[in-house]
């Protein structure tokens, strides 16, 4: 199921943090410059810890809104189709231009 849900959320959560990213990459310089070998290798092993619960928790997440979304359509007995819904969008930017 993990795996099942990690796929999922790869397919759904498209978010993009282009500013962020650059932030990053500037302060990881500043970093390698300022910063003796010793130094850097607690401060990455400490950013690597804190990526692994981020993405964990994130994950852990988009789980939990996933089953909740599920529960709430199993209770109106609607059945909802990704792909169906992707056609009627593409229908619609087809007749809409």
């Amino acid at each position: 199921m993990y795996d099942y849900m990690k796929a999922l959320q790869k397919r759904f959560d498209r978010q993009e943090h282009g500013e962020l990213d650059a932030q990053i990459d500037y302060a990881q310089v500043e970093l390698r410059r300022d910063m003796d070998a010793t130094e850097r290798k607690k401060l990455l092993r400490l950013l690597d810890a804190q990526n692994t619960l981020l993405v964990e928790s994130k994950l852990m997440s988009f789980t939990a809104g996933f089953k909740l979304a599920a529960g709430i359509a199993g209770e109106l007995g609607a059945p909802y189709s990704f792909d169906a819904d992707e056609e009627q969008k593409a229908k619609e930017m087809i007749t809409n231009g």
